[in-house]
């Protein structure tokens, strides 16, 4: 098995790495039950891939056997953000039957911490992440890690992460709080729920903490960047 290098990538800021265990924690809290969890976010460029790579690795931190799963096969942005130069076979290439499930599993430089990757991006990403063949497969990886964390697409522009609701045990929403109002966060919650979703709760993502009579700030004390000055652009 070929191991990514990913540990550069977590970040070391006190604050943001405090909110992460908070996460990590309200999770492993949610009960035993709670194994497969989507991330997902209302559109593009909320911070969404970063959050998902962020809380699955404070996982593995606390000891967890962890798998982290692009399945965001439109636009997948985490080959880049890790900076794989290799050859990837991920998610799309299973779901089309060319390789078997050990081939799109990727050791990293995490103890405990594993990656499967989207793969070539495809045209026809709901009817394969809807197959009986993706709810084995999570099904298959929850009997082997601790937690199974599923990087999906954005529900307010793609169906994917509604087809695949049912595979999850849950999905949380990342929220940018600096733009969408909560008439359309709310529409994208209804709208997963109908489709059998189990809400786990919301991450409120670029909080502006400076702001010191912020309710945000007060009640959650996070946000999250790049930790080079600039903000996560990522889907």
């Amino acid at each position: 098995m070929e191991k990514i290098a990913v540990s550069r990538f977590v970040v070391k800021e006190f604050r943001t790495a405090e909110a992460f265990k908070t996460l990590r924690t309200n999770l492993m809290f949610s009960g035993a039950d709670v194994k497969a969890v989507a991330l997902t976010s209302f559109s593009a460029a909320e911070g969404k891939s970063m959050v998902s790579f962020q809380l699955a690795a404070s996982l593995a931190q606390a000891g967890k056997q962890v798998l982290l799963v692009d399945a965001d096969l439109r636009k997948s942005v985490m080959v880049s953000r890790m900076r794989v130069r290799r050859k990837i076979e991920g998610l799309s290439h299973y779901l089309s039957g060319m390789v078997n499930a050990n081939e799109i599993l990727y050791k990293t430089d995490i103890p405990g911490l594993y990656l499967v990757f989207a793969g070539a991006h495809v045209p026809n990403a709901a009817e394969l992440l809807g197959n009986a063949s993706f709810d084995k497969l999570i099904a298959a990886l929850k009997n082997t890690f601790d937690y199974v964390i599923v990087d999906a697409a954005p529900v307010g522009q793609v169906i994917d992460c509604a087809v695949m609701a049912s595979a999850m045990d849950g999905v949380i929403m990342v929220v940018d709080t600096t733009h969408n109002s909560f008439k359309l966060e709310r529409r994208i919650k209804q709208q997963l729920e109908k489709s059998g979703a189990k809400i786990l709760g919301v991450i409120l993502n670029r909080v502006d903490l400076a702001e010191k009579n912020s309710y945000y700030g007060k009640a959650y004390g996070y946000s999250y960047d790049s930790g080079d000055g600039s903000s996560e652009e990522d889907n």
